[in-house]
């Protein structure tokens, strides 16, 4: 078994270059892993393709954990269509896995299947794989290339990434704010802030990600539901899934009649409720015994009454949630901010002005004390109208998630 603390394999010189019919046939294998967008954590999503002479004859993707990976899928695809694997050319957006998980190694699969060539669009980042996957393939004479739309295929696994190289969730910060950057007006009325559009594309998010959290005060203010609200055709398969609900209340002040705290238990959504609060407070006791809705006690930081949030990523690793959506409020997106924990940040800004120097901002706190240390966005924006509103997506530690 391979040790988790190898070094990534350097495969420069076994890789075969990239042809010209590469990138088309890559994006097919990535639209085929879309089709189970949302449902694989913690596993990556993946989809293959089978070509040959230039013609795809064969597809398949991984649907959820404990089931086929996309290329053991897309194989067990050619026969039920009566195509002989031999020869065929494999794409899939990532490297297969040379190891035992909770399903044999694919590169077994493809060895057995006499494939003449493997194209990936990135490296696994598993510690136990890291190349090793393409290294043994060619050892046993199959062509290998990667890295074609290597960019695309990262960004779309982003959790599955940042949850194996960091050890946490991949969070997006997302916010609904005015054309002069507030949230809520001096009163804290904040909804709606924008559009139908918008909302929607929120509720794809929802859809596509393993949690959603929210802090106190903004659970009290507004009290969201925090569902996924699309219809079946808009979902990923399987129609509208709720995220699970994470609520960060270290004192545990919120109303048990919150609507978030009863969801579960009146049976509006099969989804967990996890309210994080203080260990100190959770070891007091607590009334939080509806169905659904677990306390799940949480450390300070040191000489602080806020909940330490590395700890907290660490928990919800353990408890196997990738990506993490943050929608708020203030407080706790500076809290994310100032612990580094941002890996996205997707603003909807409305073509309204609130104003006013006790209104809102998306994040609270102090602030930096100069533009030297202010948060900087990795790469270019991506920018888009919705409805009347415009979404602006920016990677900040990692890679954006979940758009279209």
């Amino acid at each position: 078994m391979i040790s988790p603390s190898e070094p990534p394999l350097d495969l420069t010189a076994i890789l075969a270059p990239e042809r010209a019919e590469d990138a088309h046939f890559m994006g097919m294998a990535l639209d085929e892993a879309r089709m189970a967008w949302g449902r694989t954590s913690p596993n990556p999503m993946v989809g293959a393709v089978l070509v040959r002479d230039g013609r795809a004859v064969a597809r398949g993707h991984h649907v959820r954990a404990g089931l086929d990976h996309g290329e053991v899928a897309a194989l067990k695809d050619a026969r039920e269509r009566g195509v002989d694997p031999r020869g065929c050319v494999l794409y899939v957006n990532l490297e297969p896995c040379c190891v035992f998980g909770r399903t044999p190694p694919c590169t077994d699969a493809l060895l057995d299947a006499g494939l003449s060539r493997v194209v990936a669009a990135m490296i696994d980042p598993s510690p136990r794989v890291q190349g090793r996957g393409l290294a043994l393939l060619h050892a046993a004479g199959v062509e290998v290339t990667c890295g074609v739309l290597e960019g695309a295929a990262r960004a779309f696994n982003a959790p599955f990434v940042t949850l194996t190289t960091l050890g946490r969730p991949h969070v997006t910060a997302k916010v609904a704010m005015s054309l002069d950057g507030k949230i809520a007006t001096r009163t804290g009325d904040s909804f709606p802030m924008t559009g139908e559009e918008a909302r929607r594309s929120v509720h794809k998010l929802r859809d596509r990600v393993d949690a959603i959290l929210v802090g106190r005060v903004t659970a009290q203010r507004d009290d969201p539901r925090l569902t996924c609200r699309l219809s079946p055709g808009e979902a990923g398969p399987g129609g509208p899934r709720d995220p699970t609900r994470v609520l960060i209340d270290p004192e545990l002040r919120l109303s048990p009649e919150a609507a978030l705290l009863r969801l579960h238990a009146s049976g509006l959504s099969t989804a967990q409720t996890w309210v994080i609060a203080a260990s100190d407070v959770v070891e007091r006791g607590h009334t939080l015994d509806a169905a659904g809705v677990e306390v799940i006690p949480c450390p300070r930081q040191e000489g602080s009454p806020a909940l330490d949030l590395g700890i907290l990523m660490e928990i919800l690793a353990r408890r196997e949630i990738c990506s993490l959506l943050v929608e708020g409020g203030g407080e706790t997106l500076a809290g994310f901010a100032r612990a580094g924990l941002i890996d996205a940040w997707i603003a909807h800004i409305a073509p309204i002005l609130v104003g006013g120097r006790q209104a809102q901002s998306p994040l609270a706190g102090l602030g930096v004390a100069g533009l030297g240390e202010a948060i900087k966005a990795r790469g270019p924006l991506r920018v888009r109208r919705l409805g009347d509103d415009i979404e602006i997506a920016a990677a900040v530690a990692g890679d954006v998630y979940g758009l279209d």
